[in-house]
């Protein structure tokens, strides 16, 4: 058998290759992340062995860094295995009492690491065209993220320019109020504003909602705030509304591509009433192939929702935290995922109400009830089956 490490960088690659004894066949090599670096590393492992069945190719997850020789490796049918940085980091640390880290020796570790067989499931096709699924979904958490950090700032200019405005209307995300506030950045503005001007704008862009009499309050309001008149906060503030609505429509447009994907994969956990298209397209992408998971325990680990175990003599912790170090973006959509299946899958809801009557805290709860969503997940996905809400 023929062990291949490769440990991933930007723009090389560093690589070593050794049979099942440990001895080093193809010395320390690097190869560039390019056509002609990917060739020299088949080359290598051509002089090595031809026999396809036994070559295992092994490498750290690196995110982007490493999807392009994964594409390769997996075309041209190599075994190949993806093994996390915390196994590879510890492992390299327990060869040795030495503070040694270099790239040779890393592709060295991960070629042990694979003859050993720890932690080892084949990274398959599914895992691999899920990349692009995961690319997507982790690109709209992003927009998210960024759109709430702009709303955020609405408030506060806002707060500065006409603070009265909050108490006037149900949210400051309105599509009228952005309308307003985007025509007439302040409360001195708005107080100068031409009512009949000020009435059309606000009846068209909410629907009817907002009447004269409302512009007429709104008005009457703003002529007596005590906001700032502040030109340069003004023009953030339109900015800021611009950018808002732009994002809007990004975060559109790539909802709408994430369910395209998702609806041709039919994937069983869309049948988990409270799991729409966005979240379940992130747990599938950010799991993968999920036979690569023996038990639901894993995948809670891979997301970093399992506890932590501290025992030591006669010491033995019984206040165990999660432990927090796998997928950001894993824990987040598996969590959202539980709030909603908990308010519309009765079966749920009422394990979160039993939970919350034994006295834990509400997010302790949701924890709870993430656990067992995932090994309803996990029993969906290994059955094929569609689920089926109890009445």
């Amino acid at each position: 058998m023929i062990y291949v490490g490769i440990d991933i960088a930007k723009d090389k690659h560093d690589c070593v290759i050794v049979d099942d004894e440990g001895e080093i066949l193809v010395d320390h090599f690097s190869f560039s992340n390019n056509s002609e670096g990917f060739n020299l590393l088949i080359q290598n492992i051509n002089s090595a062995s031809h026999d396809f069945e036994n070559i295992k190719i092994g490498l750290e997850a690196t995110g982007h860094y490493s999807y392009n020789i994964l594409g390769f490796l997996n075309e041209k049918k190599y075994s190949t295995y993806v093994l996390n940085p915390l196994h590879t980091n510890l492992y390299r640390k327990g060869l040795s009492l030495r503070k040694t880290k270099t790239d040779k020796v890393d592709a060295y570790v991960i070629a042990l690491m694979i003859m050993s067989k720890q932690f080892l499931k084949s990274y398959s096709n599914t895992s691999y065209h899920n990349e692009d699924l995961k690319s997507l979904t982790r690109y709209r958490f992003d927009l998210v993220a960024q759109r709430a950090k702009l709303k955020q700032s609405v408030a506060r200019l806002v707060n500065i320019l006409f603070p009265e405005l909050e108490s006037l209307v149900s949210g400051l995300h309105l599509k009228a109020v952005y309308a307003l506030l985007s025509e007439y950045p302040s409360a001195y503005q708005i107080a100068n504003a031409h009512l009949t001007k000020l009435t059309n704008l606000l009846l068209d862009n909410s629907r009817g909602h907002f009447s004269k009499e409302f512009a007429i309050k709104i008005r009457e309001t703003a002529q007596s705030s005590v906001g700032s008149s502040m030109p340069s906060t003004s023009l953030e503030l339109k900015h800021t509304i611009k950018r808002i609505q732009d994002m809007n429509e990004l975060v559109n447009q790539t909802e709408k591509q994430i369910k395209f994907i998702i609806e041709n994969m039919k994937p069983v956990i869309l049948s988990i009433p409270g799991i729409n298209h966005a979240l379940g397209a992130m747990i599938i992408s950010e799991i993968g192939d999920m036979n690569r998971f023996d038990n639901p325990d894993k995948i809670l680990a891979y997301a970093g929702l399992s506890p932590s175990t501290y025992q030591s003599g006669k010491l033995d912790s019984s206040h165990a935290k999660m432990e927090k170090r796998g997928s950001k973006y894993l824990c987040y959509a598996l969590f959202n995922s539980a709030r909603f299946v908990c308010r519309w899958d009765p079966t749920f809801n009422a394990y979160l109400a039993k939970k919350r009557a034994e006295g834990k805290h509400y997010n302790v709860a949701i924890s709870h009830a993430v656990k067992k969503l995932v090994r309803l997940i996990f029993a969906l996905n290994k059955s094929g089956q569609l689920y089926l809400p109890k009445a």
